[in-house]
């Protein structure tokens, strides 16, 4: 008797889906729960997590205050998004897509949400980290499009498969690692003709793909580093390393991070616990 599934003719739910995110997976929006997002004093209220998402606008928002864009300063709250706070109506309100991260601009009542953005937002806000040319710029502009595209066959399909799904499986495995390894590949050879991912400016493309790309080549994202070979690619490795070793790089990392050991987060946070 063959095991293969056959989909219905009409998709229902009727079990959860399983693997580690299977109690806040549902077919529907909207807000599950009455609960009002706190807001503290900053020009920039943050809603997030620490995950590769987050931490692209967090090493922005560490970025430009280590520049000295004072007006940058934020509070930073964090969003348990396995307890479902994504589902809060003051979420819903701030991001009707239940994602983080989120942002509101106190300053002029802006929501922004997706964290591509968020980080386009604030580099033409300050105007840092995005070229003024205007063939750089849309060079910047290209790759960090391309993260937005790229970065879900990454997550949600060789992450998912390798290292959150209930059961192994061969075929989704293979097809998630071999598009995985061709992208690892691209920003290796990209990276072998430039100093940072769009030319020879550190930029929001940069901070957009580090979290996923980088914390993959250095070992950090779904203990897959041996399993896809991630030495193979040189180049990729030392620009991962550069920017590893940036110091608002490192505190962006940390910010609203609830794993590991605690984080010792600047004084200007209000990292309060929105569960």
């Amino acid at each position: 008797m063959s095991n293969q599934y056959i989909p219905p003719k009409i998709w229902q739910k009727d079990v959860e889906s399983g693997g580690q995110f299977a109690s806040i997976n549902r077919p529907v929006s909207g807000a599950t729960h009455q609960k009002n997002l706190p807001e503290g004093k900053q020009p920039f209220q943050l809603y997030s997590l620490a995950t590769p998402n987050g931490v692209k606008v967090t090493i922005l928002l560490e970025e430009l205050l280590e520049l000295g864009h004072h007006e940058a300063e934020y509070d930073a709250w964090l969003i348990s998004i396995k307890d479902g706070d994504q589902f809060s109506s003051g979420f819903v309100e701030l991001n009707p897509n239940s994602k983080i991260p989120a942002l509101l601009d106190t300053t002029n009542g802006n929501r922004v949400f997706e964290s591509g953005a968020i980080l386009l937002y604030l580099a033409e806000k300050f105007g840092v980290f995005l070229p003024k040319n205007a063939e750089k710029r849309t060079e910047t502009l290209s790759w960090l499009f391309w993260q937005m595209g790229s970065a879900p066959f990454l997550g949600g399909g060789f992450g998912h498969f390798y290292a959150y799904a209930p059961e192994k499986f061969e075929y989704p495995i293979n097809r998630y690692t071999m598009e995985v390894k061709r992208q690892l590949d691209v920003l290796d050879k990209q990276l072998a003709q430039h100093g940072y991912v769009a030319g020879d400016e550190y930029s929001i493309a940069d901070m957009a793909i580090w979290p996923w790309y980088g914390a993959l080549v250095l070992g950090r994202l779904y203990d897959a580093a041996e399993f896809l070979q991630v030495a193979d690619y040189p180049n990729l490795q030392r620009w991962a390393r550069q920017l590893d070793a940036r110091p608002a790089v490192k505190r962006g990392a940390m910010v609203n991070r609830n794993w590991g050991d605690e984080p010792q987060l600047p004084q200007r946070h209000s990292s309060a616990d929105f569960t």
